[in-house]
């Protein structure tokens, strides 16, 4: 993989369990939704933008963009480690942003893990501003939730 081009494409229920294995292999911090079902939806959802990097056939990065009607949220911005450095998640950003300015999105939010400072370097250096005024608060809802289900 190293030095070879990649391309963008829409993610497809297919690819479902390659994305988990791609975000394992990234390390990821693992949520409960990280699981095939959840990915066929996701990648089968028409209102997001679920995009993947490929290098020679292989899964290389991923990225969901999501827009609730108010705001525009930047999900699993992930590219495998031997493959960082190479331009594909400023690519997968791109292709996420172009797809907000198509919807009239004006204003995007990017979940960024505040522990990998990779990953608050990369977002600034793409012109996104850290909010201080904000904090996360998650709930894990359905089955199995409930006190202690965790983040995700």
């Amino acid at each position: 993989m190293a030095g070879a081009m990649f391309t963008i494409r829409r993610c497809r229920p297919e690819d479902a369990a390659a994305v988990l294995d791609l975000w394992r292999e990234a390390e990821a911090t693992a949520s409960p939704t990280d699981a095939v079902a959840e990915i066929v939806r996701a990648a089968s959802a028409p209102a997001l933008c679920f995009v993947l990097a490929e290098v020679e056939g292989r899964l290389a990065g991923s990225a969901m963009g999501g827009f609730d009607g108010w705001r525009g949220n930047v999900y699993r911005l992930v590219v495998r480690p031997e493959c960082r450095r190479r331009g594909i998640a400023r690519a997968l950003v791109g292709e996420i942003e172009r797809h907000f300015a198509a919807a009239h999105v004006t204003r995007v939010s990017a979940l960024v893990e505040r522990d990998h400072p990779w990953a608050v370097a990369f977002w600034s250096a793409v012109g996104y501003e850290p909010d201080a005024r904000m904090a996360r608060f998650v709930k894990t809802v359905g089955p199995g939730s409930g006190p202690g289900s965790g983040p995700g």
